[in-house]
């Protein structure tokens, strides 16, 4: 007898799988700096355009094979074809690799909020030197918070090369992020299906918290006027519709297989074409969102740092030319300069070294995305906050919950295809298998936990690897490398499987016996037309970015300058590239041309002998 699959318990746990695992830090740390590098609201033109040709009908895509086949990305695309094997194999090592580093961020989140707890918050205050007689000379030339993350948090090594040793406290954090992520996949979706409820709704609470004392900060209007003035020339950008795409693409999580997982657990005649509409626009609103929360705060940053500015350079002017207290202020600092300069030129050349030129617009015109953004951009705004501790827990504990949401699909994308193909289960012996007790297979039980236990410790073994001095630029190549242009291939094949190997018919008639009702005509053109197109496009920009930029580069830590330098990654991180790209792309192609071969020699040895 074929065991029952397990089913969510309901419709809206499947829901909210889907969202907690959509919604991730990209939505917080990446789409804020796209509306600032790509026209503020303009952005949002392109941006909604793709999320109706790309996100909805890709996502409903994964989500229909999912629920069709029954079965993770493996199975799902073998039935489809026996050659297609490849495609889900291919989701499968994306998501190990994506599962490797990605689980290091939460353990950062962990750490930060440990720390969130002391008073005064530990990268509010430069720490004093050996001597006790100023502060630390690094910390001086970047920042407390720059000093925090790269010196406390890292203990970042100069260069790739300088690997260093594993740091243990980052180690025991990742410890900890692991165990998390088992104890919520422990028992299948019937764990899992719980655990999503609190991961999908708690970070939307913190996000009102923070956006109502966001909006009350000084200068959170001129974060949010920054962010919504339109810079409408930025739609003939080309770049503005590529990042577009590759936000949407990337932010719905499309090509791990995590979605073909969620969705196998579903009853058949459920209508996910409803619920792909319904997470892709929840998706998209929590982008606008955390955008608006994001430049409230990133508003009361710049404006503290450009009206310290201006208090330090009026304190200096007033003490050195013994002007009256009060009379510089922001309208006549300039008017004041230039008088100064010309009737005291000698007296004003000695101070002009320690005036700082103070701007709010190049304030508010720095774009940074990613781990800059959420441990030092917001934690530099954080410390001047009143209660300060409170809201850094607030705002870690809310990292927290959007990362492990996102692993939990991660990890599902590797174990569902794990269990339905039982390659660990064939490896056992039979005793271990086939006790059982009550309603459930102990046995069966049993396994599934020791292939959960066995993929959380093997990535947790080497996501240790980015605990070390060298690890944060490991970490970034795995980020920028391990699923982008293999993501992006996966899914076009995805889609022309569907399509043109299926049958776009064969397809249709299926989803309306699930689900009793037809394909409309608008998800028909997009998957047989329009979003291959587009993915093809996205192909081609990639690969012509990656061969027009030449030597790959990143960024590296200066101690002695107190800022990132630009430096050539070695050979070997550009071997270990390479083989990121090609590890789980290769796949398709192999296992195709493996499976004509075996199918050959099988047909070879069934002929009749003359």
């Amino acid at each position: 007898m074929e065991k029952t699959r397990p089913l969510w318990s309901n419709p809206l746990q499947f829901v909210f799988a889907c969202i907690s695992y959509a919604v991730g830090l990209g939505n917080v740390w990446r789409f804020p700096y796209l509306c600032q590098m790509y026209g503020g609201g303009s952005f949002l033109v392109p941006y909604i355009i793709m999320l109706i040709v790309e996100g909805m009908p890709l996502l409903y895509l994964e989500l229909a094979v999912g629920q069709r086949m029954r079965q993770g990305s493996i199975g799902a695309w073998r039935t489809i074809s026996p050659y297609l094997s490849g495609v889900g194999i291919a989701s499968v090592v994306v998501s190990f690799f994506l599962s490797m580093y990605y689980n290091v961020i939460n353990a950062w989140a962990f750490w930060y909020l440990f720390h969130s707890f002391q008073d005064p918050l530990p990268w509010s205050v430069c720490p004093l030197n050996g001597n006790h007689t100023g502060y630390d000379e690094e910390c001086e030339k970047a920042s407390s918070t720059q000093y925090f993350w790269y010196r406390k948090t890292l203990n970042i090594s100069p260069s790739l090369q300088e690997n260093g040793g594993v740091q243990w406290e980052p180690a025991l954090c990742l410890l900890l992020a692991w165990l998390v992520v088992y104890l919520c996949i422990l028992r299948g979706t019937e764990s899992t299906g719980k655990v999503v409820y609190f991961t999908a709704s708690l970070p939307y609470c913190v996000l009102i918290i923070y956006l109502i004392r966001g909006l009350t900060l000084h200068g959170a209007t001129n974060g949010l006027m920054y962010m919504f003035t339109p810079k409408m020339e930025q739609l003939a950008n080309p770049k503005a519709w590529v990042n577009a795409a590759t936000q949407i693409f990337f932010s719905l999580g499309l090509g791990f297989g995590s979605l073909i997982a969620f969705a196998s657990y579903n009853e058949p005649s459920n209508n996910c074409q409803k619920h792909a509409i319904i997470v892709s626009l929840i998706n998209s609103f929590t982008s606008i969102f955390a955008s608006i929360v994001t430049f409230s705060i990133y508003g009361f940053k710049a404006t503290f740092n450009y009206e310290n500015c201006l208090k330090k350079v009026s304190l200096l002017l007033t003490n050195t030319f013994d002007l009256e207290d009060g009379f510089l202020t922001a309208s006549n600092l300039e008017q004041v300069k230039g008088y100064l300069a010309s009737a005291y030129p000698s007296k004003y050349s000695e101070v002009f070294p320690h005036i700082k030129n103070c701007s709010l617009e190049s304030e508010l015109d720095t774009a940074v995305q990613g781990t800059g953004l959420a441990f030092i951009v917001y934690t530099e705004a954080i410390k001047n906050m009143e209660v300060s501790q409170l809201w850094s827990v607030l705002y870690f504990f809310m990292l927290l919950m959007l990362g492990i949401g996102s692993m939990l699909g991660n990890t599902a994308a590797i174990l569902t295809p794990l269990t339905d193909s039982k390659i660990i289960s064939s490896h056992l012996p039979k005793e271990a298998i086939s006790v059982e007790t009550g309603f459930h297979h102990v046995g069966q039980a049993g396994l599934e936990l020791l292939t959960s236990g066995l993929v959380c410790l093997v990535n947790c073994a080497i996501g240790m690897v980015f605990t070390m001095e060298a690890g944060n630029y490991w970490f970034d190549i795995f980020n920028d490398y391990a699923a982008t242009l293999s993501l992006l291939l996966i899914v076009l094949v995805e889609t022309i499987a569907v399509c043109y190997v299926y049958g776009l018919r064969r397809f249709e008639s299926d989803l309306k016996a699930m689900t009793g009702r037809a394909v409309s005509w608008y998800w028909k053109v997009m998957w047989a037309g329009v979003s291959p197109l587009l993915i093809v496009s996205l192909f081609v920009f990639y690969l012509s970015d990656y061969i027009l930029t030449g030597t790959l580069k990143y960024q590296a830590w200066d101690a002695s300058q107190g800022q990132l330098v630009t430096k050539d990654y070695p050979a070997y991180a550009l071997a270990v590239i390479g083989l990121l790209v090609a590890s789980s792309t290769m796949c398709i192609p192999l296992v195709a041309l493996g499976t004509f071969v075996l199918h050959h020699l099988k047909r070879g040895d069934a002929a009749p002998v003359a």
